[in-house]
């Protein structure tokens, strides 16, 4: 057994696993699991960069999270960032102010391994319940990444549409305008278009959902008072289900969405972006079903992600 530290430094979140991961029996055991809001991607997608507030505020993630991994006494830590510091210029601020703080050096991984490492942590917990294949979509800050296989990926690919991204170009309104909203879904159906010519989504048999977004509009389609992962995690709805709940905290005003008692206030403004990735992501793989005489019946999130990935892998490089 080996006890591990996963880190997934998104444009949105930081979060942070730590856990003791047994590879001869294949199980995963959870010590710390913990996410922050820092908004890394703050306002890359219009300038380019890194902005100093933004780095600042993960910077002060990581030395929490840093305390956390001494005290439970990870042996090996691995620490991956995905869309917002792959797109920035001054990338490298942020690789040194990591690697200063924690003793690793962050991997800014490619959309393909990305979506590589969802599809493992989430994968792992699901395959026991569903039958494949299975089209893993991971809705995050910056972009979503599609991946579908069985035991193994077969065809991926990361889009670069995200509730930050999305938010921040299109949809400033409160809530936002039937333009704004217009806006937005044209690029979500251009990056599906593009995306369904490397991935099969007609061949899902089950879709399954995973990060903020996607757990949030979960919690609200359940009625959920407070966050609560056990209902979450696992959690099958039909696809009118999600599509309607979707609908709804996209056309909630922030005061309405920051009074919901499971909302992370960090998601209150972006949230109706997450939502209308996400419902036009679900609608578009049931035509695609559809397409193929078959019909999507459910949706299943899950709480098991990349940072499920990352350990696994943390595990193998530990005994290699």
């Amino acid at each position: 057994m080996t006890r591990v530290a996963a880190i997934d430094c998104g444009t949105n979140s930081i979060r942070l696993l730590v856990a003791d991961v047994d590879l001869a029996v294949g199980t995963l055991v959870d010590l710390d699991r913990r996410s922050e809001v820092v908004r890394l991607g703050q306002g890359v997608d219009r300038t380019g960069r890194l902005a100093p507030e933004a780095l600042e505020r993960t910077f002060d993630a990581c030395r929490r999270y840093a305390a956390v991994c001494r005290e439970l006494g990870a042996e090996a830590v691995r620490f991956v960032a995905t869309s917002a510091s792959r797109d920035a210029e001054n990338r490298d601020v942020f690789v040194a102010g990591v690697r200063a703080l924690l003793g690793v050096e962050p991997e800014v991984v490619t959309g393909a391994e990305e979506a590589a490492l969802s599809f493992r942590g989430a994968t792992g917990v699901v395959a026991a319940r569903h039958p494949g294949p299975y089209l893993v979509v991971d809705l995050g800050g910056g972009s979503t990444e599609l991946v579908l296989g069985e035991s193994t990926p077969r065809a991926a690919r990361s889009m670069d549409v995200g509730c930050v991204r999305l938010t921040e170009r299109h949809l400033p309104g409160d809530p936002p305008g039937e333009d704004e909203r217009a806006a937005a879904h044209r690029d979500v159906a251009a990056a599906l278009d593009e995306a369904a010519d490397a991935v099969p989504l007609g061949e899902t048999v089950t879709l399954v959902g995973l990060a903020g977004s996607v757990t949030t509009v979960t919690a609200h389609a359940l009625g959920l008072a407070a966050y609560e992962p056990r209902r979450i995690d696992g959690a099958v709805l039909g696809v009118d289900q999600v599509l309607a709940a979707c609908d709804e905290l996209l056309a909630m005003t922030r005061d309405e969405r920051a009074a919901l008692g499971f909302m992370h206030p960090g998601r209150v403004d972006v949230i109706g972006a997450g939502a209308l990735v996400w419902r036009d992501v679900v609608a578009r793989v049931r035509d695609e079903v559809a397409a193929t005489g078959r019909t999507l019946e459910h949706v299943v999130t899950s709480e098991h992600d990349i940072l499920d990935g990352i350990a696994w892998s943390v595990a193998e490089r530990s005994l290699a």
